[in-house]
């Protein structure tokens, strides 16, 4: 399999399958970009996925207010369910932020609600994908208009990102969320890594100048231009087969990034994606944080292996993802991968 050194829109022709896309194609529109907040707006905070601490959602909330911004919180973010069957609270058992309809129920509130200008995640974990099917997609997409509002988290919050840039057909922003990383980047934190966390989730909210991320070490030389897509790894491959499936990365460039995966998982989800034929026609490859997932070198390694005979750019060690420097991205915006320069200039934010 081989990749376009830079991105074009995938033909509609194209015989390879979209693995679980409904019509079996990749979407092929453009994505519209989300409209850059302004101080005052009002951005809600809503929990589509694990459970938020109280203490670092209001941590989170308060680092939000001091970018300027109206923040509220929805219904349910603070709920607490089991993952099984309704009953007791297991305090030792793993929990949800409250039923799947109540998630579902937060995250379209915002969603709809004409005072909100962006809908921010409060933490990953395990959830996102339940809450697919209890989404009125019609709804959404007829309240989404063609400037559209910020969906921003990382990590589980892949599979809104895949859903809402599939069905809305709208950008979507990837980075740290509000009782996670957010929580962190009160006014005391001053060190290198908060403030580069804030500064790109500042640049791409508020939509300031052009970002540009620097790697550590490119796999692949090579230049590439596309749609950034991707996102979380293990969410990814949990789509496919699925009505929310992600579609083709053909023409576009793929971040990847993971937590706490052992490198044979990894290599395993890598082989599972190429056998979908998902990297076919890729443009370039964007390797993020793998935090307490194994020997760097063995990565590298599997990465090369599995990556490399794209023959597309591959860039590793990207400052985004999960860890102490998140930088944010516009997934669905268009990018410019230079792996020989170490660079990723992604746009800082939307019009």
């Amino acid at each position: 399999m081989s990749g376009g050194a830079r991105a074009e829109v995938a033909d509609e022709s194209s015989h390879a399958p979209a693995v679980g896309m409904p019509d079996g194609r990749a979407t092929q529109h453009e994505a519209r970009r989300y409209r850059a907040l302004r101080p005052g707006d009002r951005v809600a905070v809503v929990a589509p996925s694990g459970p938020a601490e109280p203490a670092r959602l209001e941590a989170g909330c308060a680092v939000l207010r001091d970018l300027g911004l109206d923040v509220v919180v929805g219904k349910h973010a603070l709920d607490r369910v089991n993952l099984g069957a309704a009953g007791p609270l297991r305090d030792d058992w793993h929990q949800l932020a409250g039923g799947d309809a109540d998630r579902a129920a937060d995250l379209a509130a915002a969603w709809s609600d004409p005072s909100v200008r962006a809908v921010v995640c409060a933490r990953g974990g395990y959830g996102a994908t339940r809450v697919l099917d209890h989404l009125d997609w019609d709804a959404l997409a007829a309240v989404t208009g063609p400037d559209p509002k910020i969906l921003h988290g990382s990590s589980d919050i892949t599979a809104l990102h895949v859903a809402f840039g599939t069905r809305l057909g709208v950008t979507t922003s990837f980075g740290p969320m509000t009782a996670g990383r957010i929580a962190d980047l009160g006014p005391a934190a001053t060190g290198a890594d908060d403030v580069l966390t804030r500064d790109g989730l500042r640049a791409a909210l508020f939509g300031t100048d052009q970002d540009v991320l620097t790697g550590t070490h490119a796999l692949a030389p090579g230049r590439a231009e596309g749609p950034l897509t991707g996102g979380t790894l293990t969410l990814l491959t949990a789509l496919l087969g699925t009505p929310y499936a992600p579609p083709l990365a053909e023409g576009r460039i793929v971040f990847l990034e993971d937590v706490s995966e052992a490198p044979y998982r990894i290599d395993r989800m890598l082989v599972q994606l190429l056998q979908a034929r998902w990297f076919d026609g890729a443009a370039g490859v964007v390797l993020g944080s793998w935090e307490r997932s194994g020997d760097p070198a063995e990565l590298d390694a599997v990465f090369s292996a599995r990556l490399g005979p794209l023959g597309v750019p591959v860039l590793a060690g990207v400052p985004a993802g999960h860890g102490p420097r998140q930088r944010t991205l516009e997934l669905g915006a268009p990018a410019l991968l230079d792996a020989e320069a170490l660079t990723l200039r992604a746009p800082g934010g939307a019009r």
